[in-house]
């Protein structure tokens, strides 16, 4: 979730100490009233989703795995300071390909996610099943 409730115009790089103090303060002041409402993950997931197990929450979990796999790819690529144009030249592949694996619109082969691993960013696929 993201809150906006305050916004300032930054002029330099340098960000003023006063509008830090500012944000902290509104930041804390949301944190106390919202406490009292808040709610888990899970809590949420099993009032908007029904509980584990129904067809509209496995739905959602199956989308979340989707979506993480994205994730994970995208944050191997910042880690190792790629763009992605430079990881779709040392897969073979196109940058676009790669921006749609990573917001999860289109669904990439393991033998594809295992090339985009290996060979652009050095590392090693691993899979496990869970029983």
């Amino acid at each position: 979730m993201v809150v906006v409730i305050n916004g300032f115009e930054k002029k330099t790089q340098k960000t003023p100490r006063k509008e830090i103090e500012q944000a902290l303060r509104i930041k804390a002041a949301y944190e106390r009233k919202k406490k009292k409402k808040m709610v888990t993950l899970e809590q949420f997931k099993d009032k908007h989703y029904g509980k584990k197990g129904t067809a509209k929450r496995n739905k959602l979990e199956a989308g979340y795995r989707d979506f993480r796999v994205g994730v994970l790819l995208h944050q191997a690529r910042l880690e190792k300071g790629m763009t992605q144009e430079e990881l779709a030249q040392r897969t073979g592949t196109t940058k676009s390909y790669i921006s749609k694996i990573e917001n999860n619109t289109k669904e990439a082969r393991i033998s594809t996610l295992q090339r985009i691993i290996e060979l652009g960013l050095g590392g090693q696929l691993e899979l496990s099943i869970k029983l």
